[in-house]
């Protein structure tokens, strides 16, 4: 049988990996029957988990403005989704 080689600490956490804990961690402490001590346990963790998940994302988003620098004049960088209710406010500032 073979066995899962364990994790190299030099190579980076996956981000799927950090969510899927952060979502464990909230299904606990919001179950309600931790200790005191376990929920702050468990809140100190998410915290740590959610400025390590803060810093692949910053660090996806500095290698897509590389690879985009790369492209030339023709590559630019937008929102993927701008919320519907603010494109309308804007339209109507603009008298659209």
């Amino acid at each position: 049988m073979a066995t899962k080689p364990a994790p190299d600490p030099a190579d980076p956490v996956r981000f799927d990996d950090i969510l899927s804990r952060l979502r464990a961690l909230v299904e606990r402490l919001e179950s309600g029957n931790l200790a005191l001590e376990d929920s702050l346990r468990y809140f100190e963790e998410g915290m740590a988990l959610c400025r390590q998940g803060a810093s692949v994302l910053d660090k996806a988003e500095k290698r897509v403005e590389v690879l985009l620098a790369g492209a030339g004049d023709s590559a630019t960088t937008a929102p993927l989704d701008e919320p519907q209710g603010d494109q309308d406010d804007q339209d109507n500032k603009e008298g659209r």
